[in-house]
């Protein structure tokens, strides 16, 4: 059961788990969550939040900014139908170099989602690519290495040295298109 509890100006959620020590964590909404043993006793977490709380205020700002950039981000993005759209036509044009490998050798199902730590992802299972929404608005360099990326994956499922060079092999310059997704 959790309890909501305050130390040194900070609200937290405190909850008791099997853990040897004391957990803090701030969440990408910038609530505070701690966990702690069962019979430790409530003093000694008060304390240990209190005592991070220079940390806990730096994090919620990061994650006050994270929001407030995606935000502006989505508001940039476009819609699902319009994004699925536009990464169909990519793959579309992708699909004859990649015909041989894919399941069945059929065009694959493409989706696209609000994935945040992926570009792309390749469903080997399902025959699915997944793209997502935000590499829209990427440069077309960078749409066109992740697609090929995926699609290398129904050849060789892991990032192993055939993988890059069946990769290089489509797009000579991936390195330098690889970069664009860092930077933009």
């Amino acid at each position: 059961m959790a309890e909501q509890r305050v130390s040194a100006g900070i609200a937290y959620t405190l909850t008791r788990r099997r853990v040897r020590n004391i957990n803090l964590r701030v969440r990408a909404d910038g609530s505070v969550a701690a966990s702690a043993p069962a019979r430790l006793a409530v003093k000694w977490v008060d304390a240990f939040v209190a005592s991070r709380a220079d940390w806990v205020r730096a994090a919620q700002a990061r994650a006050a900014r994270r929001a407030a950039a995606e935000q502006q981000q989505n508001d940039v993005l476009p819609s699902k139908e319009d994004a699925l759209a536009q990464i169909t036509a990519l793959c579309r044009a992708y699909y004859p170099q990649f015909a041989a490998v894919c399941p069945r050798g059929q065009m694959p199902k493409i989706a696209v989602r609000d994935m945040r730590t992926r570009w792309g992802s390749c469903s080997l299972k399902t025959g699915t690519l997944a793209f997502a929404r935000r590499l829209c608005v990427m440069p077309p360099a960078a749409q066109e290495y992740v697609v090929v990326h995926e699609f290398c994956h129904f050849a060789h499922p892991d990032h192993s040295p055939a993988f890059w060079a069946a990769v290089a092999q489509v797009l000579p310059d991936y390195k330098q298109r690889q970069r664009l997704l860092k930077t933009g």
